[in-house]
């Protein structure tokens, strides 16, 4: 959905009141202003405050509307656990259009689809309670069309999409001195980053060392150690099926040690180790506690803009780079209010791949048209485009990678890290069908073999405490029970399945006690599954990652046709190609948006310096 402005006085203290409003936990109260569009449905309701709940992302929504008078005089919505930059802004933002609009007939925020959907339940429910038919308040609304004004703004680098590379990028710049304008076209920060589940892949780390030398498994000591710059280049050029360009890839690897460090120092550690899918070796960096990587980054990345007074720009789309004698020098954009010209001496794109279009995809892979995707709605090759029409040069545009363990309901993303943990694959018939850390592509392709092309990740309690295990059981994707069989039971397997279920979590077991090689060649993530309560997921694979994009140099600057410089152009992210080759694997979409979005920050500000 489009998001829509709200208009006048109204607006403005609504907008004023959500910028002071915390998005976790936060009770957003709307103002006491009252509009005419919803009184006639309205007009015979008691005054008083009526409260509806329901499920969101994370956690119980809470939605209390009060109506005095016949109109909505106050809305709060509390949703204390949903995902920071993109849930908590649904409950930050919506309240305020349903208090301006008197209405439902109100935009959610776009990217936020299960927190958004969760709020306008409560809501319904609250109307519902006072008496009031929810349909009859969709048809109402105090909306009218908006006259856009011109602006222009002057800065010396503008990075459009504020997902992690845009704000990695943003940051470094402003670390190197320079004015920086961030635009971004989503109602919130944090792009696809904000939807990683698993960690940073790094080699050659302090933390590395640190944990090889607690390591009291020889060979897990022995793996880590292993874990070198050279190998995790060899590796990510094997998963990429040796299409990567490589030196796009020896840059990100060599650098990744100090991006580390570097997001250390603005307050995101990752400190803990795990092994990374498709490879044996630990080069995948988590953060402490167990969150998913991508929030914590993002809020990390987020407060830092703040506290360095980076401008973000959000709901305002680049439409277009300013071509100045063939020379990236600012953009045009445009707010539901505003027209932009920002003029500036660098511009680096920033803008995410192309996995939520369709279009473009299919025309690569029919199959994919109706297929589901992990990705944000951002996600559509804007920069691409953008890029193109100044003479860009484009590589691996096909290569287009699919997740294997996505919930096909909503397009929720099940970490690889599960797997890492020690959870198995299995199909509807209960058995384990393939190596479940192969590269995922290959995992997603067995998958697709499968009976119904769908299965199972099937994991236990010993990591259940943490916040991105939580998650799963507070979204209902999970089913549990407190023993392998019960688990069979609970998926539905019937007494064949069950058998060959319990058979398949005996032998795993044994492989990882070293009592017998694993039957699918697994050797890492070799945990054993004894730990009740157990618990399921039903997957498929999705659409994750487009490998494809901009072509690039190491200094992140985009290329042309005929493989020269665009000055005062770069790029860094999803929207460029050939790091990643034909499939990347897990972990590397972190450390690409951290590595060369620093570069990026580097690289356009010396440009700007000129």
């Amino acid at each position: 959905m489009k998001n829509k402005q709200s208009k006048g006085i109204l607006s403005l203290i609504v907008v004023v009141a959500m910028m002071f409003a915390v998005v976790f936990g936060v009770k957003v109260v709307g103002s006491n202003t009252t509009a005419s569009a919803g009184s006639s449905v309205l007009a015979n309701v008691a005054d008083g405050t009526y409260t509806g709940q329901t499920k969101g992302f994370g956690g119980d929504i809470i939605a209390e509307v009060t109506i005095e008078g016949g109109a909505i005089t106050d809305v709060k919505v509390t949703g204390d656990s949903e995902t920071e930059g993109l849930g908590g802004v649904a409950v930050e933002k919506i309240p305020g259009r349903v208090l301006e609009a008197q209405s439902l007939n109100v935009d959610t925020v776009s990217g936020a689809t299960v927190s958004s959907t969760a709020i306008m339940d409560a809501l319904r429910m609250a109307f519902e309670s006072a008496g009031v038919n929810p349909d009859d308040l969709v048809g109402v609304t105090n909306e009218g069309p908006k006259e856009k004004t011109e602006e222009t703004l002057d800065c010396d680098v503008v990075i459009v999409g504020a997902g992690g590379a845009g704000m990695a990028a943003a940051i470094t710049a402003k670390q190197e001195g320079k004015n920086v304008i961030i635009v971004e076209k989503m109602p919130y920060v944090g792009g696809n980053t904000t939807k990683a589940s698993g960690g940073m892949n790094a080699a050659g780390t302090k933390e590395q060392k640190a944990a090889a030398e607690a390591a009291e498994d020889e060979e897990v000591k022995e793996a880590i150690l292993d874990s070198t710059v050279e190998n995790y280049i060899k590796d990510t050029i094997a998963g990429g099926h040796d299409i990567n360009d490589p030196e796009l890839v020896r840059t990100m690897a060599e650098q990744s040690s100090a991006a580390v460090d570097w997001l250390e120092s603005i307050g995101a550690p990752l400190p803990t180790l795990a092994p990374t899918g498709g490879t044996v070796h630990y080069y995948l960096h988590e953060p402490e506690d167990g969150s998913a990587v991508g929030e914590f980054l993002v809020k990390s990345f987020s407060q830092t803009l703040e506290d360095l007074g980076i401008e973000v720009m959000l709901e305002t789309a680049a439409t277009e780079i300013i071509n100045q004698d063939g020379k990236a020098a600012g953009i045009k954009a445009e707010s539901p209010d505003k027209i932009y010209t920002i003029n500036a001496k660098s511009v680096i794109l920033a803008t995410g791949g192309f996995g939520a279009n369709f279009d473009l995809m299919a025309s690569y892979d029919p199959s994919l048209a109706n297929a589901v995707t992990t990705n944000t709605p951002a996600a559509t090759g804007d920069g691409i485009f953008m890029a193109e029409e100044m003479g860009a040069d484009t590589v691996d545009m096909e290569y287009i990678q699919l997740h294997p363990t996505v919930f096909q309901e909503n397009g929720l993303l099940v970490s690889e890290r599960l797997r890492s943990n020690g959870a198995i694959l299995v199909n509807k018939e209960g058995k384990r069908f393939t190596n479940d850390l192969a590269t995922r592509d290959a995992v997603s392709q067995a998958e697709l073999k499968q009976p119904d092309a769908f299965a199972y990740i099937v994991y236990d309690s010993k990591y259940a405490e943490e916040k991105l295990y939580q998650k799963y059981v507070s979204n209902g994707l999970t089913v549990e029970a407190d023993s392998i069989e019960g688990l069979a039971d609970a998926m539905g397997f019937d007494a064949t399945a069950k058998e060959n279920f319990v058979k398949a979590v005996e032998s795993w077991n044994k492989a990882c006690k070293g009592e017998q090689e694993d039957e699918f060649g697994r050797n890492n993530g070799l945990v054993t599954l004894d730990e009740g309560p157990f618990f399921a997921i039903k997957i498929a694979p999705g659409i994750h990652h487009t490998m494809g994009g901009l072509k690039i140099n190491t200094n992140t600057e985009v290329l042309d046709k005929d493989g020269k410089v665009i000055p005062g152009l770069f790029a860094a992210g999803e929207v460029t190609g050939g790091v990643h080759g034909g499939n990347r694997i897990g972990g590397n979409a972190v450390a690409d948006i951290v590595v060369y979005g620093r570069i990026a920050g580097k690289n356009a500000s010396d440009f700007a310096s000129k």
